[in-house]
C-alpha cells in the first residue's frame, strides 16, 4: 500500500498519507472518532451551504495574476468544475486530507483546504482532477479500509482523511484542474442555486474573470471605479472605492513582512441593496445593513463564517469605514443619501459596530450640498422640513448652513436624520422670521412658499399662527389671528368706524395663506364675525350711551348683507321705555305676539324709529322677537334648553328623548289668548312642526298647560271623538280645525301617555256625575291594566261597578274568578275585563277571590263529558276536542256564600270540582271554562239549546 512521491501511480503520495492516517486510527480509535466529528461538524455545520463558494475560492486562487474562470456544469451525474491556473499538487493534496491544514498563502483565499468538507454535503465520493495528476476520496472505500471502526459508528466514516490515487486525466480543454463530485442531490436544483450566487461571487473575488454554470455564464469587467457584472438577465453595474495598506506592527508583532489589508466598498447602481452580509471576501454568515457591500480582508474563523474577534479585525473595520464617505462622494449630490444607514436594529455585532462607525465619518466629512452652492458636513448643516424651493431661496440668507432644495424632498429625510442634520419644521422658521424685516412684498412671497405646506399638514398651520403680518399701518403685528384682509374701502371708512381693535393687513402683503391662519377676509360676513365686533356686541350693554348707536347702525347694516349670527342676540337695542336690552328680550311693535302674550311677559318692545329704519328680517336675524321662538337640539344629554316644565316631560320618557324640538316661552301666553296663540302656531310652518312632533314636547305641554275656558286642553275632546262620550266634554267651538286642537292635545281617542294620565281617568271613572257606556268602562278599565305596572298613583275613593255607577272603593271587588260573579251583587264588582291581579293592584282593591267563598248545597250527579248529547255536538260543530274527565249536573244548582244561598249556573268548588245546572248556560260556562274558551261560552250556550249547524251559521 506504500509508494513513493515519484511513483507514477501515485504522484502525490497518497498511499504514505493513508498509511499515516490508518496507523493513527488503529493506534487510538478516539482519534477516528476525533475525525469523524470534525468532517460532521464541518459537512453539517461551517460548510453545510458553501459548495460554491469554496469551488469559487479554489478557482480564484488558482488562477494567480491571471483572472481564472471556473465552469460548472453536469456530467453523468456529477457536478464537475473546472478552473484555470496552478493545477494540483501534492501539498494541495496533503491538505485536502488534513481535514486541519489548507496550502493556502497569506496572499490568497484559500485552495483545497478545510473548506473542501463543502463537497460532502452533494457527495460521498469526491474526485479531483488535474493535469499533474488525480485524486479520489470514498466512504466505501474507508469503510472497507477499518471496517470494525467503520461499524461501531454505524457505518459513518470521515471521507476526507483517506485519499486514493485516481488514473483520470482527461480535464477540459482550456482548464487546468477538474473537480468532480457524483451527486446524491438533485443536480438541476443545484445548478439552479448556483446561477443564483455567480454574479455576488465575481463581484467579491477579483481573481475570477468568468464564471459558466451550465449553458449560462456571467463575466466580470472593471473601469472608472464601476465593476460591470454581465449575465444571461443583462449587466448589473457596481460602484467601487477601494483602500489597502498594511497592518500596524503592533497588532502583527514578531511577522517579518507585515500583511496588507484590502477593503472595498461596492454599491449596486440599478436597483437598491436589500439585505446583505459581510463578504471576507467571499460571504460570511455577519449579517449587515448597510446600503453597501463591503469586501475586506479580515481574519475570519476556521468555517469562514464569521469575523474572528480582535484587534485586526477592529482595524479594518475601522478603515472600512473611514473609507465609505469617499464612495458617498463619488455620487451625484442629489443620490449621496441613499448610502446613509437608516435607524434600525444591527443585524450583527460587526453591524453595528460598521453602522456606527460609519455614520461617525459621514456626519464629519464634508459632502452634502448647501443652498448656497457650497459644500458642508452633516454636523453644521441644517434642513428645511419643508420641500419648497421658494422657501430655501428666501431663507438662504435667513438661515445659515441651510441645505440645498433637493435635500428637503422626502426621500432624504430618513437619512439626514440618521446623519442628526438639524430639520427646520414651520416652528423654526416661524421663529426665524420673528426678528427679520422685509417690505411687504417679500412677505407675500413667504406666504406664498408656504401655502402648499399648509394646504396639508394642520400642525404646520397651528405653527403658521405665529407668522408675522405688516398691516397698512406700518406696524408689524405677531400672528394672523384678527388681522382683515379689506377690499372695499367703503367697509373701512363707515361701517366700521365705531368698532375699535380691528387690525388691516397692508395690501402688498395680502395673502389667502393669512385667512386659513385666522386672518378674515373684509367683506360683510366675515367683518360681522371678527374678534373685533364680536366683542363689541358682547360689551354693548356696558356702556350703550356712549357709542350704542353707531354700533347698532353699523352691526345691522353688516347683517342686512350677511344675515344674522346667533350672538348677535346679545346686541344692545333701544327700547320704547328708553332702557336698552338685548336683542333677544325685545319683541317687534307690531308683533302679533304681543297679542297673546301675559300683560307681565317679561320681554320688552323695540324701539319704534329702529323698526321703522330697519327691515324686519334684519331685525329677526338679530333675534328680535317676531313670533314663537323655537328650540331644536338633535343631540340632546338634559333637559337644559330653557322650555318650561322641560324635567317633567323628560323624566316620563322611560330612555331619554333623542331630540328636542320645542316651543320657547309657551308659560308667557295669557289664559283667555290661547285661540290666538294656537292660530299663529299652526300659521308658522317652522313653529308647527314643533306642535306636531311626534311625542314631542310642544304637544305634552299644550295638553297639560294650554288651558280653553279654563280647561287643559287634554281634558277636552273633538265633537267626533264618539267612542270618549261622557269621559270627555266636547271643546267648545273656538274657530280652530280640528287637526290643529289635535295637534295642541285635545282628545281624539284614548290613550294613556303617562301617570298624570292615569290620574285623570281615575278621576273620571269615580266621577258620579259622568254618565259612562258599559263599553267605555271595559276599555278604559282594559287599557289601565295594561300600564298598571310601570305607574304609581293614590288609589281613587269611587269606581266604577257593573251597574255603571260610581261606588265606594271600600265595598268594591275585582272579580278575578267568573262563577263568583253570581254571588255577589252587581254594585260590589268592578266593572272589568282587563287582567284582574293588575287593575286590582292599581286601586288597591281585594279580589273576589281572596273575599268571597262558598260551597254548593245538594248534591248533583257526576256525569262523563262524553254522555252529554248536546254538549257533544255543540263540541263536534266547533271543532273543539271533549275534555276528559266529568262533571257534577245539578237540577238546581245553589250555592250559600255571604251568609245566604244563592242559585248559580255554574260553579267550581274549593276542589276545583265543577258544577253545572242542568241548563244550556250552566253547561256552556262550565264547558268553556274546562276547555279553556272562556270567550266561547255564548257560543257554546246556543249550540247546547240547538246543536244545529243552523244556529253554528246564522
Amino acid at each position: 500500500m506504500s509508494g513513493g512521491p515519484l511513483d507514477p501511480s501515485d504522484p502525490f503520495g497518497t498511499a504514505a498519507l493513508r498509511e499515516s492516517v490508518l496507523a493513527a486510527w488503529q493506534g487510538s480509535p478516539t482519534r477516528f472518532r476525533e475525525d469523524a466529528n470534525a468532517e460532521e461538524d464541518l459537512r453539517l455545520g461551517g460548510y453545510r451551504d458553501r459548495l460554491l463558494v469554496e469551488l469559487a475560492q479554489n478557482a480564484s486562487d488558482a488562477a494567480g495574476d491571471a483572472p481564472g474562470v471556473l465552469r460548472l456544469s453536469l456530467v453523468d451525474g456529477e457536478l464537475r468544475a473546472a478552473n484555470t491556473g496552478a493545477p494540483l499538487d501534492a501539498a494541495g493534496v496533503a491538505a485536502l486530507a488534513s481535514l486541519r491544514a489548507s496550502s493556502k498563502s497569506s496572499d490568497t483565499v484559500g485552495q483545497f483546504g478545510v473548506g473542501f468538507a463543502a463537497v460532502l454535503a452533494v457527495t460521498d465520493e469526491p474526485r479531483v482532477v488535474s493535469r499533474s495528476g488525480a485524486v479520489a476520496f470514498s466512504a466505501a472505500r474507508t469503510r472497507e479500509a477499518v471496517p470494525s471502526l467503520a461499524s461501531a459508528r454505524g457505518g459513518d466514516v470521515p471521507v476526507l482523511r483517506l485519499v486514493w490515487p485516481s488514473d483520470e486525466t482527461d480535464v477540459p480543454d482550456g482548464f487546468d484542474t477538474e473537480v468532480r463530485l457524483p451527486l446524491k442531490v438533485d443536480p438541476e436544483g443545484l445548478l439552479a442555486d448556483f446561477a443564483s450566487q455567480a454574479p455576488d461571487l465575481l463581484l467579491a473575488l477579483p481573481g475570477l474573470r468568468r464564471v459558466e454554470v451550465g449553458p449560462d455564464a456571467w463575466e466580470r469587467s472593471e473601469s472608472d471605479g464601476v465593476v460591470v457584472l454581465t449575465g444571461p438577465s443583462g449587466a448589473q453595474r457596481w460602484l467601487v472605492h477601494r483602500v489597502e495598506g498594511e497592518l500596524p506592527a503592533e497588532l502583527v508583532a514578531g511577522v517579518e513582512s507585515r500583511p496588507r489589508w484590502h477593503v472595498c466598498w461596492a454599491w449596486p447602481m440599478d436597483e437598491p441593496q436589500a439585505g446583505d452580509v459581510l463578504h471576507a471576501p467571499t460571504p460570511t454568515d455577519e449579517k449587515l445593513s448597510l446600503p453597501a457591500r463591503l469586501i475586506a480582508t479580515l481574519p475570519v474563523e476556521p468555517s469562514r463564517r464569521r469575523v474572528l474577534a480582535g484587534a485586526a479585525a477592529t482595524f479594518v473595520l475601522e478603515q472600512a469605514a473611514l473609507a465609505y464617505p469617499a464612495l458617498v462622494a463619488a455620487l451625484p449630490a442629489v443620490e449621496r443619501t441613499s448610502l446613509v444607514p437608516l435607524p434600525g436594529f444591527p443585524l450583527s455585532e460587526v453591524d453595528d459596530r460598521l453602522r456606527t462607525g460609519v455614520l461617525e465619518a459621514l456626519r464629519t466629512a464634508p459632502w452634502l450640498p448647501l443652498a448656497d452652492g457650497e459644500w458642508a458636513a452633516p454636523s453644521s448643516a441644517k434642513v428645511l422640513d419643508l420641500a419648497s424651493f421658494e422657501l430655501v431661496e428666501l431663507l438662504e440668507d435667513v438661515v445659515p448652513g441651510l441645505l440645498d432644495y433637493e435635500l428637503t424632498l422626502p426621500p432624504h429625510a430618513k437619512a439626514l436624520a440618521a446623519l442628526e442634520v438639524p430639520r427646520l419644521g414651520v416652528a423654526d422658521v416661524v421663529d426665524a422670521l420673528a426678528g427679520v424685516g422685509g417690505d411687504p412684498a417679500w412677505w407675500h412671497q413667504v406666504y406664498s412658499a408656504l401655502t402648499p405646506v399648509a394646504d396639508v399638514d394642520s400642525t404646520a398651520r397651528e405653527a403658521m399662527a405665529a407668522l408675522p403680518v405688516p398691516l397698512v399701518d406700518g406696524r408689524l403685528v405677531s400672528s394672523p389671528r384678527g388681522v382683515l384682509l379689506g377690499t372695499d374701502s367703503e367697509l373701512f371708512d363707515s361701517e366700521l368706524s365705531s368698532v375699535s381693535g380691528l387690525r388691516v393687513v397692508h395690501p402688498d402683503a395680502a395673502h389667502p395663506l393669512l385667512l386659513r391662519l385666522g386672518a378674515t377676509e373684509a367683506g360683510p360676513g366675515e367683518l360681522l364675525d371678527s374678534d373685533a365686533v364680536r366683542e363689541a356686541v358682547h360689551r354693548s350693554l356696558d356702556d350703550p350711551a356712549l357709542d350704542g348707536p353707531d354700533l347698532v347702525r353699523t352691526v345691522l347694516r353688516l347683517v342686512s348683507r350677511a344675515g344674522g349670527r346667533p350672538w348677535l342676540a346679545e346686541l344692545a337695542l333701544p327700547s320704547t321705555d328708553g332702557e336698552w336690552r338685548r336683542a333677544d328680550e325685545l319683541v317687534l311693535p307690531d308683533s302679533a305676539l304681543l297679542t297673546v302674550l301675559e300683560a307681565d311677559a317679561p320681554f320688552g318692545v323695540l324701539d319704534a324709529s329702529v323698526a321703522q329704519e330697519w327691515p324686519r328680517s334684519v331685525l329677526t336675524d338679530v333675534g328680535v322677537i317676531d313670533g314663537f321662538t323655537v328650540v331644536e337640539d338633535d343631540s340632546p344629554t338634559e333637559p337644559d334648553h330653557d322650555l318650561a316644565d322641560e324635567g317633567y316631560w323628560w323624566d316620563a320618557f322611560d330612555v331619554p328623548p333623542t331630540r328636542v324640538l320645542g316651543i320657547r316661552d309657551l308659560d308667557l301666553v295669557a289664559p283667555d289668548k290661547w285661540p290666538q296663540a294656537l292660530a299663529m302656531m299652526a300659521a308658522d310652518p317652522v313653529v308647527w312642526r314643533a306642535v306636531a312632533e311626534p311625542d314631542g314636547y310642544t304637544g305634552w305641554w299644550l295638553a297639560r298647560y294650554a288651558t280653553i275656558d279654563g280647561v287643559p286642553l287634554g281634558s277636552w275632546r273633538l265633537p267626533d271623538a264618539e267612542g270618549l262620550e261622557g269621559l270627555y266634554d266636547v271643546v267648545p267651538p273656538v274657530g280652530l280645525p280640528p287637526h290643529v286642537l289635535a295637534a295642541a292635545g285635545v282628545r281624539t281617542s284614548l290613550a294613556v301617555v303617562d301617570e298624570d294620565d292615569v290620574k285623570d281617568l281615575l278621576g273620571r271613572l269615580g266621577d258620579p256625575a259622568r254618565e259612562l257606556s258599559d263599553a267605555l268602562v271595559l276599555r278604559v278599565h282594559a287599557l289601565l291594566a295594561e300600564v298598571a305596572d310601570s305607574v304609581s298613583v293614590e288609589p281613587p275613593d269611587r269606581v266604577r261597578v257593573l251597574t255603571g255607577a260610581a261606588e265606594p272603593a271600600d265595598d268594591v271587588l275585582v272579580l278575578d274568578l267568573p262563577w263568583l260573579l253570581g254571588v255577589l251583587p252587581p254594585a260590589q264588582v268592578l266593572a272589568s275585563s282587563g287582567s284582574a291581579s293588575e287593575l286590582a293592584e292599581l286601586l288597591a282593591l281585594p279580589l273576589a277571590s281572596e273575599e268571597v267563598s262558598g260551597a254548593v248545597v245538594g248534591d248533583g250527579d257526576e256525569v262523563v263529558w262524553s254522555e252529554l248529547g248536546a254538549v257533544r255536538l255543540a263540541c263536534d260543530l266547533l271543532g273543539v276536542d271533549l275534555p276528559d274527565g266529568s262533571l257534577i249536573v245539578h237540577d238546581d244548582l245553589v250555592v250559600a256564600a255571604e251568609g245566604a244561598e244563592h242559585p248559580v249556573s255554574w260553579w267550581v268548588d274549593e276542589a276545583a270540582v265543577v258544577h253545572a245546572a242542568d241548563t244550556p248556560e250552566g253547561l256552556a260556562r262550565a264547558l268553556a271554562w274546562t276547555t279553556g274558551r272562556w270567550d266561547d261560552r255564548h257560543t257554546f250556550a246556543a249550540l247546547i239549546a240547538d246543536p244545529t249547524p243552523a244556529v253554528l251559521l246564522g
